[in-house]
């Protein structure tokens, strides 16, 4: 079974992946991790692979770790780290 997920990107990964949202992104199987997300996102575009790593991960506006996993339908945002002065 597919799950299909809404993104959101922010800041560096917007750029890298040269859209701020994607409808209908879909994963190829349950249960999905953010892990295997991630892994996915880099495979569709792969300049995120230069800061994937770093970013954190929200699922329907709230942060959660790698392990969490993925339903269909959920929101999931890439925030990478904010720098500056």
């Amino acid at each position: 079974m597919v799950v299909v997920v809404k993104v959101l990107l922010f800041a560096r990964a917007r750029e890298l992946a040269g859209t701020k949202e994607i409808e209908g992104f879909e994963l190829p199987a349950e249960p999905c991790s953010v892990a295997s997300f991630l892994e996915a996102m880099v495979a569709r575009f792969p300049p995120l692979s230069a800061g994937v790593d770093s970013c954190s991960v929200a699922v329907n506006q709230e942060y959660v770790g790698r392990e969490h996993v993925l339903a269909a339908g959920d929101e999931v945002a890439l925030l990478p780290p904010i720098s500056g002065g």
